[in-house]
């Protein structure tokens, strides 16, 4: 006789020994567990195990005693039988390929989780599991740094990847919500190094403009950096015009600028955690080693390729040392530093929020564009725009507690 398979659905008050007294009755008749799977929302469970049980008499007396059985804890059970044709259709499932949505923002809200999903619906992908990456939000305290993050794990054929991505950026646009789309594969869950911008990513300014502004050419220099960051002027044309401006800038002026750094919201918090689970970081910037150096010290970083002042006599000349760091070097910087470090290039992340940061955001197993220009939140599969550098960590799939153990 073939077996029945049969999925029981519970819900009620979450209590201790709910699952391993339901488990002991299942186990009295011998009956094999297919899939097994909880949630818990403000002390209420939602637990469904679907099992399979020698037909006919055998199941019978199974479903009596798991009614008494759940009677006695006080939830509610549903059993529903399910056809050994469609059990063989969803185990194909499994083959499909998998992927990671996560969404961000300062509050989640209904609209944006809707307009979300229903994308993910009009391309027939189905949605495995929801989680809930930050922790639980008082209504009462008053929160200084509010931040929400859920992830969707989702399943299925998608046969345009870019389009998908730019309907995603499209509603994060519209609805003022970050939305993160990854493959669910096995570097995904192994990255090992992260490299950041330095300039208007790890720190919330760019230091040549407050060079500048020191120098007394603050709006000339300001127009140019602008320029360059939205992909209008060649970076090594602007950078040039730029170093110009600054000759004659006394070397003591940079100690000043560097202690008074504004490190972005988030960074830290980012970076000890990365640093906690064994993480390789750097900095790769069109910025200065000066600074760089100062940021590597203060935050912790392992690697800095940046651009090196020529100074002469304690005074700036106008010029630089080596070769200009833009958007092709700090792509060639990430590989060289993946290489160094025996990690696949699909192991990295890239942050960056300019034009010449695209090449790294694009070559890195992760891109990301944080609180960036148009030209780049458009060009890239991942965003954050509503909150800190520790975003990075949601896209991660870490949650507030994995977060907290190294706080």
């Amino acid at each position: 006789m073939v077996d029945e398979i049969i999925l029981l659905n519970i819900s009620g008050q979450d209590k201790p020994g709910l699952t391993t007294s339901l488990t002991a009755v299942l186990a009295k008749y011998d009956a094999n567990i297919l899939d097994i799977g909880q949630a818990n929302i403000h002390d209420t469970l939602s637990l469904g195990i679907l099992f399979e049980v020698k037909a006919g008499n055998a199941s019978a007396p199974v479903l009596k005693d798991l009614l008494f059985k759940t009677y006695e804890l006080g939830v509610t059970a549903k059993f529903t039988p399910i056809a050994l044709e469609d059990y063989e259709k969803w185990v194909n499932l499994q083959g499909k390929n998998r992927y990671i949505v996560t969404i961000l923002g300062k509050k989640l809200e209904a609209k944006q989780i809707s307009e979300i999903t229903k994308l993910i619906t009009e391309k027939n992908l189905n949605i495995d599991s929801i989680k809930r990456l930050t922790g639980r939000v008082s209504l009462v305290k008053e929160n200084n740094y509010p931040r929400a993050s859920i992830q969707l794990s989702i399943r299925g054929e998608i046969d345009d990847k870019v389009a998908f991505t730019e309907k995603f950026m499209q509603v994060s646009s519209e609805l003022n919500v970050d939305v993160a789309f990854q493959e669910d594969n096995i570097y995904r869950r192994n990255r090992r190094l992260v490299c950041f911008d330095m300039d208007s990513t790890l720190i919330q300014t760019e230091v040549i403009d407050e060079l500048a502004e020191l120098a007394g050419v603050g709006e000339q220099v300001k127009a140019i950096t602008e320029s360059a960051m939205q992909g209008e002027i060649d970076f090594n044309e602007s950078f040039k015009k730029r170093m110009k401006l600054l000759k004659g800038l006394k070397e003591e002026v940079l100690r000043e600028v560097a202690i008074n750094l504004p490190i972005t919201k988030g960074a830290r918090r980012l970076i000890d955690t990365l640093k906690g689970y064994g993480f390789k970081t750097a900095i790769l910037s069109g910025g200065f080693t000066y600074f760089g150096h100062y940021l590597q010290k203060e935050l912790g970083i392992d690697y800095v390729y940046a651009n090196q002042l020529e100074i002469k006599d304690g005074v700036l000349t106008g010029g630089y040392l080596g070769e200009i760091v833009d958007g092709d070097k700090k792509a060639h910087y990430l590989k060289i530093i993946a290489q160094r470090e025996g990690i696949h290039i699909n192991q990295t992340i890239a942050v960056g929020d300019g034009a010449n940061d695209l090449q790294m955001i694009n070559l890195a197993g992760l891109g990301i564009a944080f609180h960036a220009k148009p030209k780049v939140r458009n060009n890239a599969e991942s965003s954050i725009s509503s909150m800190g550098l520790d975003g990075v960590l949601y896209l991660l799939g870490y949650h507030d507690r994995h977060i907290d153990l190294i706080d």
